[in-house]
């Protein structure tokens, strides 16, 4: 089967390409991949199954801070297309997007079906053939064309687009065609520990400042206690950053916890002596203190030492100081991670130097594109990945687009 574009890869990054490069070019034969026998499924289960659309992030140079890997090549392309535009084009086919206090972005309805029903119904008005349980076996560059074997027919095409995510078995194709791929490893994960600190606190959440020891990992955000240990966004933003490194690790590694923010000891130290000063009879266990949920602060302090009866008044300097040490710099050995929901995000992919970010081309081969995060890229948790993906497959069905 012949076609003018094939776009392998049906998710967000081929869906997208494939609507914008039809609307920018409706003479075009266009013909989405997929392997499942479903399309979307990674949509329909992010956020929560409210599909987290974007980020709330408008200027190109704080947008990209949020990409571990991708930071330097998105600069340009976020100058072309980014959140401002994402926000517009879905406005246009009647969805609207709402903010959330820490600026991720939805769909009003809080479905993901939503965003998977507007692209399907682009797809079907577009005429792009969708074609299910396809998986590529072979992507052969011949004279003019791409041929493209699948487990059940041959296509060929000019020009094509990967958009097949964190997809081994593509990966292994492309380096037959001498592209380089970063080894992929987890790049958003929670934290195991046993620690008794922790137990029965499920659902307690705090403001925290994190580093690993021994190593220039350092993050800050809410910190969410769960079943089996560490989660929310600090501990997320913790393990993108520090994807690599941790893998090289094994995920055994000592975390340590400021549950104050940004508070020194020494400042903690001294509102303690207030808290002296002003409560004198007042058992420490009755209320808690320091903006702390009540139970986090009642296990904290009973942890260092503190009787479960003693007021105020008796506490000594000492005492004081192993408080304010048990609140900003309390260690808990990680053994392990888990996935964050079902959301499987790697750091791993094209080598981005093989990359043309003006266009998402391919540099070794003419025709072969590139849209999501089959590139080296990922970010962050709260939306950002989806941004990428946009981006991406905005400017590679534009630059197709011109071409033809």
């Amino acid at each position: 089967m012949k076609y003018d574009v094939i776009i392998i890869g049906g998710g967000a990054a081929g869906f997208f390409t494939a609507i914008n490069l039809a609307e920018q070019n409706n003479q075009l034969k266009i013909a989405i991949l997929e392997r499942g026998k479903e399309v979307l499924s990674k949509v329909r289960i992010s956020g929560g199954g409210r599909c987290n659309v974007t980020h709330a992030e408008f200027l190109p140079q704080e947008l990209i801070k949020n990409y571990p890997r991708g930071e330097k090549e998105l600069r340009g392309p976020f100058h072309q297309f980014m959140t401002g535009d994402t926000i517009e084009w879905f406005q246009q086919r009647g969805i609207e997007l709402k903010t959330e206090e820490d600026g991720r972005m939805f769909p009003v309805s809080d479905s993901s079906e939503t965003i998977i029903d507007c692209f399907l119904a682009e797809a079907n008005r577009l005429g792009i053939e969708i074609l299910k349980k396809h998986s590529v076996q072979d992507i052969i560059k011949n004279d003019k064309e791409w041929e493209v074997s699948t487990n059940q027919e041959k296509f060929s095409a000019k020009k094509i687009v990967l958009a097949t995510g964190s997809n081994p078995k593509i990966w292994g194709i492309l380096e037959k065609l001498n592209h380089s791929v970063v080894s992929p490893v987890p790049s958003l994960f929670t934290f195991n520990t046993k620690d008794e600190r922790l137990k029965d606190l499920a659902g307690i959440s705090t403001f925290a400042t994190l580093k690993i020891k021994g190593k220039k990992l350092e993050s800050e955000g809410p910190l969410l206690i769960t079943h089996w240990g560490l989660s929310g966004p600090g501990i997320l933003k913790l393990s993108a950053w520090g994807a690599r490194i941790l893998n090289e690790c094994n995920y055994n590694f000592e975390l340590q916890v400021n549950f104050l923010g940004f508070k020194t000891e020494e400042e903690v130290l001294e509102e303690l002596i207030q808290l002296k000063n002003n409560f004198p009879k007042q058992q420490l266990t009755t209320y808690a203190q320091l903006e702390l949920p009540k139970r986090l602060w009642r296990r904290l302090i009973l942890k260092a030492g503190i009787a479960e009866n003693q007021i105020w008044a008796e506490l000594s300097k000492k005492q004081m100081q192993k408080i304010s040490e048990a609140l900003t710099k309390a260690i808990f050995s990680i053994n392990g991670k888990s996935t964050f929901k079902e959301e499987f995000v790697t750091a791993g992919g094209i080598k981005l130097k093989e990359v043309n970010f003006k266009t998402f081309e391919s540099k070794l081969h003419e025709n072969l594109y590139f849209a999501g995060e089959i590139l080296n890229i990922d970010a962050i948790t709260g939306g950002f990945n989806f941004q990428n993906a946009w981006t991406g497959g905005f400017l590679a069905a534009s630059a197709i687009a011109e071409k033809y």
